[in-house]
């Protein structure tokens, strides 16, 4: 069994079908999340990058799994509408509002048809914002090209940027007279 094993059964493997169309309760949830096949909704990082052109403004949120795990105590299956294809399981806490969802298709279902999935505007109380909400890049479309290489570079790339920017805060603060 590789790294990826549990992802792909997490997808393509019916969990969710064994239990029914509706699934509720604290314990019976907290079960299904410590089954092998949650593995990677344990693991996942959900970062999305929200951006309003027009406004020229954008806000980087990352998802609360923790919360989203513990939080939930209903879980819906809905089977159609919108051209649906494919079952999807809906996530929802005690007063009703939506999480995430795990949408599930056959081999013939492209990469949106199946998977973790959350509507950010939908399940917004269970991300944090990273950037303290929106902020505005008209003046600095430089930093919004950073975030997008970031968000499909690889951690060891992370890293890299990370100590050169430390070294251009340390150049700032000297030329600034502030003690690093």
């Amino acid at each position: 069994m590789d790294d990826h094993t549990p992802y792909i059964d997490f997808i393509n493997r019916p969990r969710l079908e064994r239990e029914g169309a509706k699934i509720q309760g604290r314990s019976t949830i907290r079960k299904l999340m410590e089954d092998p096949a949650f593995v990677a909704f344990r693991n996942i990082n959900v970062l999305p990058l929200i951006y309003d052109e027009k406004g020229e403004r954008c806000n980087i949120l990352v998802f609360d799994r923790e919360r989203a795990m513990r939080e939930t105590v209903r879980i819906t299956k809905v089977e159609s509408g919108k051209g649906r294809k494919h079952p999807v399981y809906r996530f929802f806490d005690a007063v009703g509002d939506y999480i995430c969802e795990v949408r599930y298709g056959d081999a013939a279902a492209n990469a949106l048809q199946r998977g973790l999935w959350t509507h950010t505007k939908n399940g917004l109380k269970y991300f944090d914002s990273i950037t303290g909400g929106w902020i505005d890049y008209s003046h600095n479309l430089v930093l919004v090209k950073l975030f997008s290489y970031a968000l499909v570079s690889s951690e060891a790339g992370h890293k890299l940027a990370l100590e050169k920017i430390k070294e251009d805060i340390t150049s700032l603060k000297q030329k600034s007279g502030i003690r690093p």
